[in-house]
């Protein structure tokens, strides 16, 4: 699939160990040094526009990636597109939508906000449609390994499930004890009820096989489709090889989804797995969680025709700790407005002083933000932090030199605050 356009992330020559919260050990972790680490990302089921509940996520990794690349890391990004998915097929009848055409318009929308929101591209997004023929091996290899297995429907077709017990990884870390993982299977399109599983908790891999069939001739996608679990390990067996450095996603992925995703991993590509659980807070709006299924939605699309500055709805979303729960009200991005005008501002001043920042001391001019900023940020991505460290310097007669600030924010944060 076509991505967007990459910014441009300067290379600052500054390094230090970054730690990130790991969700399913409940504590900081130092992220593996290497050169090329791997990063995954759930993606859009393209049925809505990009929503800031969407979009806190999608910073969130982009966050993490500009540091990698800032400190002359090469990661690796896969990113998948779920566009063979029931509430996709529900919103396109409802509309009386071709089913394609909804979901490459919505697609379209989405590039075009990660490109304003100057979100760097993964190299690899992989839209489910497009991985069809290997979606159908990966189950019928499974099948073949006794570890999957069919249950007949009322119309003489098939269900595919994975028996979760074969993996004695599945759901033993720590975030699972006391959670109600049944609850939360069946709060998310899990059928724990269905008469003939072997284990309430086993995911469906694939709907509606007819005749050993798995798309059956002149059946539109919807009666029959792929497993939403076993989508994303594949394209992270393919494109990732399968060690996954950091895993990304909003929170309420942490359970089923990431879990049995990368339980399949596990199966499908032996000795995989994910490192590290990176998981982004719930964005509310009007007292509840933004989602398409409430309707309660600020797009980004939209904020930007109204005539805000993307970097400023940007802003507005790095001002949030990722790992916090947070409700957007217009007040935000107010503040995030006057906060980028207020440092575009600094800048000019700064950089018109003297030609170079003559105004500033010795002392101060020698010092480098990057690393002020390399640092704030390698403590699980405190992007609130490496705002306010700006503000002060906005403020504070425009200590350091300008320009190695615009191109240290620029960097880390993806902000220019040069125009």
């Amino acid at each position: 699939m076509k991505t967007w356009p990459k910014p441009h992330v300067p290379v600052l020559h500054v390094t230090t160990s970054l730690k990130l919260f790991d969700t399913s050990t409940q504590d900081l972790r130092v992220v593996a040094d290497t050169q090329h680490p791997h990063l995954y990302t759930c993606g859009i089921t393209p049925y809505d526009a990009t929503h800031l509940g969407h979009a806190f996520t999608y910073v969130m990794a982009d966050t993490l990636m500009r540091w990698w690349l800032a400190t002359g890391k090469e990661p690796i990004y896969a990113q998948n597109i779920t566009d063979i998915d029931d509430p996709l097929f529900e919103r396109a009848e409802a509309t009386q939508v071709n089913w394609r055409e909804l979901a490459d318009s919505q697609i379209d929308l989405f590039r075009s906000d990660m490109e304003l929101l100057g979100c760097v591209p993964p190299q690899t997004w992989t839209a489910i449609s497009e991985v069809l023929p290997e979606l159908e091996g990966a189950v019928r290899d499974l099948e073949k390994r006794g570890l999957a297995y069919r249950l007949e429907n009322s119309d003489g077709s098939q269900d595919v499930y994975l028996d979760i017990s074969h993996d004695e990884e599945f759901a033993v870390a720590p975030v699972f004890r006391g959670l109600d993982l049944r609850g939360l299977f069946d709060g998310h399109g899990g059928d724990s009820n269905r008469l003939g599983k072997k284990n309430e908790l086993d995911p469906l891999i694939w709907k509606g096989v007819k005749n050993d069939c798995f798309q059956p001739r002149g059946e539109k996608p919807g009666y029959w489709r792929p497993g939403w679990h076993i989508e994303c390990a594949l394209i992270m067996a393919e494109q990732l090889k399968g060690n996954v450095t950091v895993q990304a996603g909003g929170r309420d992925l942490v359970f089923p989804h990431h879990e049995m995703s990368e339980s399949h991993l596990r199966e499908l590509f032996s000795g995989s797995g994910v490192d590290i659980h990176m998981h982004a807070g719930m964005v509310a709006y009007e007292g509840e969680k933004m989602s398409k299924s409430l309707g309660n939605l600020v797009r980004v699309s939209e904020l930007v025709s109204q005539g805000e500055d993307p970097q400023a709805v940007r802003l507005v979303m790095l001002g949030q700790h990722y790992r916090t729960d947070w409700e957007y009200a217009a007040d935000l991005l107010r503040h995030a407005s006057e906060r980028l005008s207020a440092w575009r501002e600094a800048f000019s001043h700064a950089n018109n002083c003297c030609g170079a920042d003559a105004c500033c001391s010795e002392t101060e001019k020698g010092e480098d933000p990057a690393e002020v900023l390399c640092n704030i940020l390698a403590d699980d991505l405190n992007t609130p932090q490496a705002c306010v460290f700006i503000d002060n310097w906005a403020r504070s007669s425009h200590t350091y030199d300008a320009q190695k600030m615009a191109r240290a924010v620029q960097a880390f944060l993806g902000v220019d605050i040069t125009l």
